[in-house]
Formats: C-alpha cells, structure tokens, sequence
C-alpha cells in the first residue's frame, strides 16, 4: 500500500474516532453540568461523569491527531498551511484535554459538598472555565479544519465538492462558536447544534471516502504565489 493510502486510511479512521468519542463524552455528560445545584447531581453520578471524561481525553489526542495524520501529504502541496493546520488542532487537542480536567476536577469536589463544605462558588468557577475551554477548542477545530479544506479544494486531493462541503460547514460551526463564546446564543443550544450538523455530517462522508478511495493520486500542486512552496513530492 503507499504512503499515501496509509495517510488517507488512518486520517479517516481517526476522523470516526474523534466524532464517536467526542460523541459518547457529551452523551455520558448530559445535563449533569446544568443547574445552581450542580454538583449535588454530580456526587451521584460521579462515575458517569469520570467515563465522559475519558473519552472526552481520547477525543482531545483523535482530534489532533488528524491534523498530524495529513501533514505529510498537505505539505507536498503547501507546507505552510498543513503546518498551520497541525498547529490550530494540536491547540484544540490542548483545550480539549483542559476542559476534561474541569470534569474531573469537579467531581472531586462534589465529594467535599457530599461532606458538608461549601464550595458552590469555586464549582461555578470551575464550570465556566470548563465550558470556555471547550469552545476555544472548537474555535481552534474550525480554524484548523478551515486551512486544511483550502488545500484539498485547491489541490484536488478530494473531490472539490467535498472540500466544499467541508469549509461550509466550518464556516457555519465557527459561527456557531463564536455566538456561544460572545454569550449571544448557549452552550449546547438547538441553534448551535444546528449550525453544527454539516460538518458533522461531511466529516463522516469524508472518512468514509478516505478509508474507500484514499488521496487523489493524480492532484495537482499549487503555484508559489498562491499557497508558498510545496515540498518535493516523494513516492513510497
């Protein structure tokens, strides 16, 4: 198999990674965060909550992987850019990872409300923090996504129709993101969702086509003044 097809299947395995877990994290997760009285809700559903936890972290390491996955082919057709890529999804990653801890840290102090402390202000604290943390990690999702869709459009490494797709629906998700973040819409709301759902949904057709098809093998390279110097292609 050449290196190119291996790049092409392990970037689409990741991409169904990163959706399931970050999925499976918000399931597990739920509406245990909401609510004056949160951490009460927290004290019995500690194990629920460690388990989103978790794979909000495997999230976190998929999603940055994905960035690091493509590089080697992105940077045959703009270096610049497939390394800007890695660097906004290795922040996500980062941020991600942060916003688990804020999980975890909040379960622990629901063991000192489960003891008779007052720490109602502190959980707050910690929550905000948490959630920020999450959208700046989306923030950086979709920027990442957005430089590394420019190439596969430009390039033809995909299908344009797909890459399209796919910077579309981050620019309807950094929409989103910036709404939550800017406090004109809620974490989580049937507006977000929403705005959301594309890219969701072009991330799932998009691994589908990696693992079937791999890269274009025949995709062009970009011209110096438009994307900076490719790097010598070279053949497994």
């Amino acid at each position: 198999m050449r290196s190119r097809d291996v790049h092409a299947t392990t970037a689409g395995v990741l991409f169904i990674a990163a959706t399931a877990t970050a999925l499976v994290a918000t399931a597990f997760r739920g509406s245990l965060l909401e609510g004056s009285g949160f951490l009460t809700t927290v004290a019995l559903h500690q194990d629920r909550l460690l388990v989103g936890a978790l794979f909000q972290l495997i999230a976190a390491f998929t999603s940055a992987a994905i960035a690091v996955s493509l590089y080697p082919v992105l940077r045959q057709h703009a270096a610049a850019m497939a390394l800007g890529a890695v660097g906004f999804r290795l922040i996500e990653g980062v941020f991600y990872a942060l916003s688990a801890v804020g999980t975890l840290i909040l379960v622990r102090l629901s063991d000192q409300v489960a003891a008779g402390a007052s720490v109602s202000a502190s959980a707050d604290l910690i929550r905000d923090l948490r959630d920020s943390a999450g959208t700046v990690g989306v923030l950086a999702f979709y920027t990442g996504a957005t430089i590394y869709y420019l190439v596969f459009y430009r390039s033809q490494l995909i299908p344009r129709w797909l890459s399209a797709w796919g910077l579309a629906g981050t620019a309807l998700g950094l929409t989103a993101g910036l709404l939550v973040l800017f406090g004109a819409i809620e974490l989580l709301s049937g507006v977000q969702v929403v705005l959301n759902l594309p890219i969701a949904l072009q991330e799932m057709v998009l691994a589908v086509w990696l693992t079937a098809k791999g890269f274009n093998s025949t995709a062009s390279e970009p011209t110096v003044a438009e994307w900076g110097p490719p790097l010598t292609r070279q053949h497994a």
